[in-house]
């Protein structure tokens, strides 16, 4: 599965799927740092991207899903740092198993 870490998470969070089956880039990883949630959906899209990680919880709401090309996952935590986003990689790493695409 090829997932995308959006900007605001924490790049050093991607060295925790080490030893996943899993193609895991951050957006720093891809030089979209700065792109707009449209124009990042669309970038997904053309680089066929299963699932984007983010921490925004607007973003189900900010974008219309017949236009979102992949499973969008939000991560529910108090402070987006390493330190609170790390324990939810577990309930993750099964949700990601889950996914019906690739993987």
């Amino acid at each position: 599965m090829k997932i995308l870490l959006d900007e605001n998470i924490d790049i050093r969070f991607k060295t925790l799927f080490a030893n996943e089956p899993h193609e895991v880039y951050t957006v720093r990883d891809m030089k979209w740092n700065g792109v707009k949630n449209g124009a990042l959906l669309k970038l997904l899209r053309e680089n066929n991207f299963d699932c984007w990680i983010v921490v925004d919880k607007n973003i189900p709401y900010q974008q219309n899903p017949s236009t979102i090309p992949c499973t969008i996952i939000v991560l529910d935590v108090f402070r987006n740092t390493l330190k609170h986003i790390s324990p939810l990689l577990p309930k993750l790493l099964v949700r990601l198993s889950d996914h019906p695409g690739k993987g």
